[in-house]
């Protein structure tokens, strides 16, 4: 009897590649989520480290920055060194490295050590950020990206909200070395899961290494994102430290883009920005990461300094948006095929905006029932806005644009959060001012309101007090008060200033693509 061979069906290997691509979006994204998962997870540990270390408050302020700034410098050359070394061992050596310096991190026995380990950590980790997306894209049919999208942003969105709760929790629960230990076994179980699965490089390797462009692009992003970290502790411009580092960003800016766009093989391809949906996209993202970044980092500091939380208590107030951000996604990565991504933006901004307004009614009374709402709101409105603008951005731009696009599109969204935090940074201190001043000019013993408390003040206190003892006890009370007022209301401001900023930038989705990736639309993007 003759045997029968038979052909496996298109469906079933279709089916095939489809659970080999899912698990190539499982692994990055699991990888983009330990990298912004380490953003945030050091914020609550500070002060444990400080007193571990030996360390000043601004000294131990370089844990954070330096990561920082580190990510900022690495994620534009993300495309240029996946081309150089290969896509797979690009991303592979990424892993490895944030893992061993996640142990280097851990075993730290001095400050030195610690903030060298968290460079080295945030190197390797701005890799796994920029190339994680630029994979999705590259793996993926159109039709399956907005799942695979919404996969990415649950990570990206979520993890810098979990941040803070699972570092209370290990710190108060073990100890702050904790925060980096956890990195080591799911650092591992991403390194396997990418050398299996991804991809094998190809042999086409990136040209001549642009060396004066990478050093440009060093001294620029270092030195704009150390006064961006640094500058509100050093009154700004006033400081000749923070006004020498502007100079050098400015100076250095102008000379990178003279560099790149007359390089050959240039280290960051600005050339892409020819493509309208990609410059707006990138500018609307930096408007996202100011909005959302920035506006979340004002809401752990009201809770921690208004309300009196825990780290682990704060962490739990924002836990219920994070949980409804991860609802969401897979629910409004349907509505992408069906809805002009456009359509989603805006809508995903005006909900923001909205939860920006109600949390600049926050008063001392404000508990966390209060802010359920508008973080469940911020929650949905985020995913609404990240989902969709990647597939707008990403989607009218030709297969080899995607990685240098998906780098310059990343570094905006973190430029953006840097900005935003140093903005809003800004404004809560000096509109604290602002309001102290002007709710000091209606307090002395002379007004009838502040007569009859300080009255009041002292008939409480039988009176035993000698008059001005006692009236300087009822002013420091009331200064206490206006402390706590002018400080509430400046924390209304920054949300009031947040919410604005969406409206305005709305503007902006025109010139962004529907979310469908056509031949026809990206001619058309192109100027």
């Amino acid at each position: 009897m003759q045997a029968t061979l038979t052909k496996p069906s298109t469906d079933s290997v279709k089916q095939d590649a489809s659970w080999v691509r899912w698990v190539i979006a499982v692994t990055v994204s699991f990888a983009a989520l330990l990298e912004v998962l380490d953003t945030s997870i050091v914020n609550v540990a500070m002060t444990h480290m400080q007193g571990n270390l030996g360390a000043t408050l601004s000294e131990i302020g370089w844990v954070s920055t330096g990561y920082s700034i580190a990510n900022a410098i690495i994620i534009p050359l993300s495309a240029w060194l996946g081309k150089f070394f290969g896509k797979k061992g690009y991303f592979v050596f990424s892993l490895i490295g944030f893992t061993l310096s996640s142990v280097l991190c851990g075993f730290a026995t001095s400050l030195p050590m610690l903030i060298a380990s968290r460079i080295l950590q945030g190197l390797c980790g701005g890799g796994l950020l920029a190339k994680a997306q630029a994979i999705l894209f590259e793996t993926f049919p159109p039709e399956e990206q907005a799942a695979a999208q919404g996969l990415f942003g649950v990570c990206v969105m979520v993890g810098p909200i979990l941040g803070p709760t699972l570092g209370g929790w290990l710190t108060d629960a073990f100890d702050w070395r904790w925060i980096f230990f956890i990195n080591i076994p799911f650092g591992i179980i991403a390194i396997v899961m990418a050398a299996i699965f991804l991809p094998k490089d190809t042999q086409d390797k990136g040209g001549a290494v642009d060396w004066l462009g990478i050093t440009l692009l060093i001294v620029a992003i270092g030195s704009i994102q150390t006064v961006l970290e640094e500058g509100q502790q050093n009154d700004w411009l006033s400081s000749r430290f923070i006004m020498m580092l502007a100079i050098i960003a400015i100076v250095s800016f102008v000379f990178l883009i003279w560099q790149e766009l007359r390089s050959p093989h240039p280290a960051i391809d600005l050339r892409i920005l020819k493509y309208k949906s990609l410059a707006a996209g990138s500018l609307y993202s930096l408007v996202l990461g100011m909005g959302l970044y920035g506006a979340m980092f004002a809401v752990p500091i009201f809770a921690q300094t208004m309300l009196n939380y825990t780290a682990w208590q704060t962490g739990l107030l924002l836990l219920p948006g994070a949980i409804a951000s991860g609802f969401c996604m897979p629910v409004f990565a349907k509505l992408n095929g069906k809805f002009d991504a456009r359509i989603l933006i805006a809508f995903g901004s005006l909900l923001t905006a909205y939860s920006m307004f109600s949390l600049a009614s926050i008063n001392p009374d404000t508990n966390a029932d209060s802010l359920f709402w508008p973080m469940i709101l911020r929650g949905i409105g985020s995913v609404l806005m990240f989902m969709p603008l990647s597939m707008a951005t990403f989607g009218p731009l030709p297969k080899e644009a995607i990685a240098s696009a998906s780098g310059f599109f990343s570094l905006t969204r973190q430029m953006g959060g840097s900005i935003g935090i140093a903005a809003l940074t800004t404004i809560l201190a000096q509109r604290e001012t602002f309001h102290r001043a002007v709710l000091s000019e209606r307090i002395n013993p002379y007004n009838p309101n502040v007569s009859q408390y300080l009255h009041q003040f002292a008939h409480i206190g039988g009176q035993t007090a000698h008059h001005a003892t006692s009236q300087m006890g009822g002013m420091a009370i009331i200064n206490g008060m206006l402390d706590v007022q002018s400080a509430v209301l400046s924390f209304g401001d920054t949300f009031w200033i947040a919410g604005i900023m969406f409206v305005i930038s709305l503007p902006l989705v025109f010139f962004l693509g529907s979310g469908k990736s056509t031949d026809k639309e990206s001619a058309l993007s192109a100027h």
